[in-house]
């Protein structure tokens, strides 16, 4: 019976094409519409730690002066990453910030070109769940005793030794000679949670050097650095010890007492630096936030995206609203048939289904099309805005979402005029005739 109701239904649809295809594209530009923003608003929504959200912390300190910012600071000192360091609390914990250098290699025909870089401890790669293609990271030794070796990315790795295992192989960051001891297979979180400073959908940074190497090498900070007082810094090494803002610290707390043990290890610590006349403010403190936390405090979903997103929603009831226009007028039509069909035994619940079985096939129709509408919007949002591909990326979610929706919305919509027509009176058409 189903299948008698899909001929009938698309005889139904062939006898008005114009009609139809105007329905068909009234729900995709509602369906498509609704869909390009539902995507970016999940893509930026995604807790990239899965299971491990509540035991990867961000540590944020309050360690500015009475006239400063209120708010605690989203990025702390160097003295205090050395300092945080010494505590034996945490499974695994890092430093880390951006950097770049100039890239060289021993091939003579390779053009040197400024690379991003992010300098960081050893634990980086198991904190972040950071998966090996070749060798492994650099010993737990060289995060206080520097060693210049490097990790890079598969992708580094294919442009500068084709793709093979190059551990041991060497290269030059600024004219310093480093030896390669892992190559990390293709990883890419989004949000990029670890660091967000530079945007939450960042392209993580090809290269990898020991964060011990900074007071070395100097290496500048090229993401957000911040401070609250003015300090006459004349080399690297006073930035190192002044209070600006500009690395990141995470920890690993594999359970509810390490996280007390932490956070009574940070209170301690808050005490300490206040006797040797720092954090000055009366509520002075030290913070951790899990990654769900995190991405909240940092406001990776925007309030004007879930705006958007409602607004969508509207534009699709109003696409609904004319549809169902447009059925009722078509059913209402094709009254004279359903009153034949009336009179030869079709029951209402019959014609119900059987026009319930033609809007689902238009709502089918309008979500594939509306996929299209999604994927155009999105891939003109990367070109023309530049944006992450991550960002506008259509999950493969939305590719059953969209048609689920679409003849839902189809089916809802089409309730009342298929209702109208099953309530058609015979006995008003056979006089008729």
């Amino acid at each position: 019976m189903f299948f008698y109701y899909m001929d009938l239904g698309w005889r139904s649809i062939k006898k008005t094409p114009y009609l139809s295809l105007l329905m068909v594209l009234a729900i995709s530009i509602g369906i498509g519409i609704t869909i390009t923003t539902f995507n970016v608003y999940q893509q930026m929504n995604t807790n990239p730690a899965g299971e491990r959200t509540t035991q990867l912390f961000a540590v944020q300190l309050m360690s500015q002066g009475k006239d400063a910012w209120p708010d605690i600071n989203e990025q702390i000192t160097y003295q205090d990453a050395i300092n945080l360091r010494k505590s034996t609390v945490p499974t695994r914990q890092v430093a880390m910030f951006k950097t770049g250098a100039a890239l060289q290699t021993m091939d003579v025909d390779f053009q040197p070109r400024l690379e991003r870089i992010r300098a960081t401890d050893s634990d980086f790669f198991e904190l972040f769940s950071v998966p090996f293609l070749y060798g492994k990271p650099w010993s737990k030794n060289i995060d206080t005793d520097a060693a210049y070796q490097v990790v890079i990315s598969q992708s580094l790795n294919q442009d500068l030794f084709k793709g093979e295992n190059s551990v041991g192989r060497e290269l030059y960051l600024n004219q310093k000679l480093y030896q390669v001891v892992g190559v990390i297979a293709h990883w890419k979180v989004d949000p990029k949670y670890y660091d967000l400073n530079n945007g939450p959908f960042s392209d993580p940074e090809l290269i990898y050097v020991p964060f011990s190497l900074s007071p070395i090498e100097e290496f500048e900070s090229w993401g957000n650095n911040q401070s609250w007082k003015t300090e006459d810094i004349r080399n690297y090494q006073e930035g190192l010890m002044s209070e600006s803002h500009w690395l990141q610290y995470w920890v690993e707390l594999e359970s509810e007492q390490q996280v007390q043990d932490y956070q009574a290890w940070l209170k301690a610590y808050v005490k300490q630096q206040q006797g040797l006349g720092r954090f000055e403010r009366d509520d002075a403190r030290g913070e951790i936030a899990d990654v769900q936390t995190w991405l909240n405090i940092n406001k990776v979903v925007p309030e004007d995206n879930k705006i958007l997103v409602g607004l969508s929603l509207l534009f699709l009831v109003v696409c609904l609203v004319n549809m169902l226009g447009l059925l009722l007028a078509k059913f209402l039509k094709q009254a004279p048939e359903v009153g034949v069909r009336r009179a030869i035994g079709a029951s209402r619940l019959h014609i119900f289904a059987q026009y319930m079985v033609e809007v689902a096939i238009l709502g089918a129709a309008g979500g594939v099309f509306g996929l299209f509408w999604a994927w155009t919007a999105l891939s003109l949002l990367t070109s023309r805005f530049k944006l992450g591909e991550a960002l506008t990326q259509l999950d493969w979610s939305m590719w059953l979402f969209a048609p689920t929706v679409a003849i839902s919305a189809a089916l809802l919509a089409g309730m009342y005029p298929a209702w109208r027509i099953c309530r058609t009176q015979p006995s008003i058409y056979l006089k008729s005739q």
